[in-house]
């Protein structure tokens, strides 16, 4: 998927009036694509690891949270097709400094998105060569995106359609492959493979707190859904846009659960760690050699290309927010020299990247699981805005008041479950740091709006005295 062109009206407050080309079912295909990544591959096992065979119930309540938000921002975008979006929405139902405070959340939030693709491509790649340091691969990692960045290839857009395939296609693997183990046509397996479980301890062998802990890794492998809403503009018919999202999160639904039971059935969810994807413990005992390596370069291939999409999408917005004056113009600022490269803005993004590999230095064995809460949690405060400006925008009939106070009631659950995991607890903290930071900056930028449109006011009254 093509996260820089999607993601380059964010901030833009201008009336929607382009044409579409897309159909519903191929938005619906590239949602799934741009939906499944390092999150999911990676990040679930976090999940699994706190709470067991209970995640796949996270992934059902998280499939209907996502769906409830979508359902909003699909229908805003059909009342009032805007390529800002979201963003655009936030700040008509509460003002300009809502659409602000939207725009830099989005910004930080993929900042930290990054930072956790990032690192999930260190820690797979750790699978071939674990003596070397995270912070080394990170670096690798880092330098290569930039550099395909300002490279600016043409080729990108088809790349990333054929690797969300790609990406697609590996879980597909998985499935087929664990079926074809369970039922005994492949040798191997442990001699304590689980199976489904059938009770309510062996569902919820860590407890109910532990359940609601992992709710926001469930969320999190959803990511995604806002850029959807965004490309909901390219519709050739906008009102087929809560379709393809139905379309989209049952396929991923359905795919999600279905790879996540048969991963539990087949190892211990002890055995699961963040230090590999949970299909390839799975995977570990059997005798299929050629399956750890496939897949985990699959992931790689496909995930260092979202988090290059990530990188290109960082950049873009800052410019966006520039030019709508809701950043710095600095940011805005192109370089004609290098095809119109906005460096200024490259430049803040990688600092972004620097950080995730300092702290891939100091803390190699926690990073991921701070980094993909902290991102996780900004993404579910996004999600609450778009529920709360459709609120305030449309007329909302008793159904849609019932639906709203379900997705609020499950993203705040996702993100105060978070609480009470000692291991993944200081994401939750980094997420209030750059919220309050964000805060305290909007404060600011209120009171200077206030000023400057009192002075345009006082300015446009004198102007009318003296004619």
């Amino acid at each position: 998927m093509d996260y820089f062109t999607c993601t380059s009206g964010v901030g833009d407050k201008s009336k929607g009036e382009s044409k579409g080309q897309l159909l519903w079912w191929q938005l619906s295909l590239i949602g799934i694509g741009c939906t499944i990544g390092t999150g999911y591959f990676l990040g679930s096992g976090i999940g699994i690891k706190i709470t067991g065979p209970s995640m796949v119930f996270s992934f059902v309540l998280a499939a209907l949270g996502t769906y409830i938000v979508f359902h909003f921002l699909a229908k805003m975008t059909s009342a009032d097709p805007q390529e800002g979006s979201f963003c655009y929405y936030a700040g008509k139902a509460f003002g300009r400094w809502a659409g602000f405070s939207c725009g830099w959340n989005y910004w930080s939030s993929k900042i930290l998105i990054m930072g956790s693709q990032l690192t999930a491509l260190s820690i797979l790649s750790l699978f071939w060569f674990p003596k070397v340091p995270l912070w080394i691969f990170a670096s690798g990692y880092a330098v290569l995106a930039i550099c395909v960045v300002l490279l600016g290839s043409k080729g990108f857009n088809k790349v990333e359609n054929i690797l969300a395939i790609t990406k697609t296609a590996a879980i597909l693997m998985f499935i087929i492959l664990a079926c074809v183990a369970l039922i005994g046509w492949i040798h191997g397996g442990t001699n304590d493979q689980p199976g489904i479980p059938t009770t309510i301890h062996s569902i919820f062998p860590e407890g109910y707190r532990a359940f609601w802990s992992s709710l926001i890794y469930a969320f999190y492998a959803y990511g995604g859904i806002e850029t959807i809403g965004l490309l909901s503009m390219q519709l050739k018919n906008k009102e087929d846009a809560p379709k393809s999202g139905k379309v989209m999160l049952i396929v991923l639904t359905i795919i999600y659960v279905i790879s996540i039971i048969l991963a539990i059935s087949m190892v211990t969810y002890q055995s699961i760690n963040q230090k590999e994807s949970p299909f390839v413990t799975a995977m570990s005992a059997y005798n299929l050699a050629f399956f750890p390596q496939v897949f985990n370069g699959a992931i790689i291939i496909a995930g260092f290309s979202t988090m290059t999409a990530s990188l290109f999408a960082v950049t873009n917005l800052l410019v966006t927010l520039a030019k709508d004056g809701d950043a710095p113009k600095f940011f805005g600022k192109e370089i004609k020299k290098l095809k119109n490269l906005p460096l200024p803005s490259l430049g803040l993004a990688t600092l972004g990247l620097l950080g995730s590999i300092i702290t891939a230095l100091l803390l190699p064995g926690r990073i991921y699981g701070y980094i993909t809460t902290a991102a996780g949690i900004l993404q579910m405060y996004n999600w609450a805005f778009i529920i709360l400006s459709a609120l305030k925008i449309l007329e909302i009939k008793m159904g849609d008041k019932v639906l709203s106070t379900i997705g609020l009631i499950l993203l705040l659950s996702a993100v105060t479950g978070t609480i009470f995991e000692k291991s993944i607890r200081f994401g939750f903290f980094v997420s209030l740091l750059l919220v309050a930071i964000i805060g305290i900056v909007t404060l600011v930028m209120n009171k200077v709006w206030k000023k400057s449109k009192k002075k345009k006011k006082n300015v446009s009254e004198l102007k009318g005295i003296l004619e």
